[in-house]
């Protein structure tokens, strides 16, 4: 989403992580996506570090500006570190069968250690940039996202609705939509698509 809304083109190929092409582990020898190859050729291998290559040269918007804000750096840093830890933990319950917190235990854990967070941010403001988006929406809405998924109905029921109004304009935002475009199997595709 960061490369479309820096207007950077580029080819996306689609990765089957069970399994992996030999040009990605060629690329990157940790052989997790996403990845982004420089035209120079060197290589980026993290969400963040993605955006901010594209959006700290090429934000005429300031979308990287407003995620450098103390509060949403500490967002960012929840998400990456104990929201997806446990997340994952709800979310591949079998993964994980031999540890101490049951799959409710990490549900109820996620849910404090951010979205109660962020319900309390977007009740104030339409976006965690203020009124316009930033990076942070990018990088945290992929999870949340994530987290609704596990269990929709249960997570209509929890009371974050600003959260919940938040998360459905992200899931309709044409950025969004168009990462969504579903590639063939091991096929790759110029972005950004035509209309966009």
């Amino acid at each position: 989403m960061a490369l479309l809304q820096a207007g950077c083109g580029f080819e996306a190929v689609e990765v089957s992580l069970r399994n992996k092409p030999a040009s990605l582990l060629a690329l990157s020898p940790k052989a997790t996506v996403p990845v982004l190859q420089l035209p120079d050729g060197s290589v980026i291998e993290e969400s963040w570090d993605i955006m901010r290559w594209a959006l700290a040269t090429l934000d005429a918007q300031g979308w990287w500006a407003r995620a450098q804000t103390p509060e949403n750096l500490d967002l960012v840093q929840r998400n990456d570190g104990d929201f997806k830890h446990h997340l994952d933990r709800w979310k591949y319950p079998q993964r994980y069968a031999s540890e101490a917190l049951t799959p409710d235990a990490n549900r109820d854990r996620a849910l404090d250690v951010l979205l109660r967070t962020l319900e309390a941010r977007l009740q104030g403001t339409p976006f965690l940039g203020g009124s316009t988006p930033c990076a942070t929406d990018l990088a945290v809405m992929p999870f949340v996202r994530q987290f609704a998924n596990v269990d929709p109905a249960w997570f209509a029921t929890v009371h974050l609705p600003s959260l919940r109004t938040w998360l459905n304009g992200w899931l309709v935002n044409p950025l969004f939509t168009a990462c969504m475009y579903k590639l063939p199997a091991e096929g790759s595709n110029r972005f950004p698509p035509s209309g966009f």
